[in-house]
């Protein structure tokens, strides 16, 4: 039977000159049957912690902690909801040297996030956040690189306060930034409701969140490329 997958993609500090020293491309996936009840027990938890506003990392505070653990939880517990993200060292990035420019760069990334993650048995959508910086010039190049010799059926923008897995996306993938910069000592890390929200996934996981995972790891998975070795 093909069964098909939802991708919700985001990316995080990816801009070459925001002063931030890690590119992130992540995403979420799930089978497409399981989306709606997700999306409502994901909702359940907001609503039962009282919070109306969008599910992201910058909300992660003392008064919202015991909510994103909740969350966390959550998404450990259901088995085909699974979080991949590629890392990369933005010193590292020499695009002149390989006569291409840093956009193509992004690309050739988010290539690498998804494509070697197909089953080609099976169907896949890919949603991404609009208020990225990706114009819909770049979304077309996105298809056009994904899609070909791909199972991708759907590759489209969406408004991140309109879909809560997206916004998981960002929570996950804003703990391993956040950690990674701590660590590198381009951040205090103040925010103790941060530092144990990171402290819950990596505990999950089973896995430090500043190496490449097993390949094996197929609920938390992290790749981080390392460009001076190429």
């Amino acid at each position: 039977m093909n069964r098909t997958y939802n991708f919700y993609c985001d990316e995080s500090t990816h801009l070459p000159n925001d002063s931030q020293p890690y590119m992130l491309l992540g995403y979420i996936s799930v089978p497409y049957p399981q989306i709606k009840q997700v999306k409502k027990n994901i909702r359940a938890i907001a609503t039962k912690h009282n919070f109306r506003g969008e599910l992201k990392w910058t909300n992660v505070h003392e008064a919202t902690l015991a909510m994103y653990q909740e969350l966390v939880d959550y998404f450990f517990t259901i088995s085909d909801l699974n979080f991949r993200a590629i890392i990369v060292d933005k010193s590292q990035i020499r695009d002149k040297d390989n006569g291409q420019s840093y956009e193509d760069f992004y690309f050739k990334m988010y290539y690498q996030l998804i494509h070697h993650q197909l089953d080609f048995s099976f169907t896949y959508n890919l949603f991404f956040d609009i208020k990225d910086t990706c114009s819909h010039k770049k979304l077309a190049k996105l298809k056009d690189i994904l899609s070909n010799t791909t199972p991708i059926r759907t590759c489209q923008f969406v408004r991140s306060h309109e879909v809560v897995l997206l916004q998981l996306t960002d929570v996950l993938m804003g703990a391993v930034n956040y950690h990674l910069r701590v660590k590198s000592g381009h951040l205090e890390g103040r925010n103790t409701a941060k530092s144990k929200i990171i402290a819950k996934i990596w505990k999950k996981s089973n896995s430090p969140l500043d190496r490449t995972s097993y390949k094996s790891a197929r609920k938390f998975n992290l790749f981080f490329i390392n460009l001076d070795n190429k």
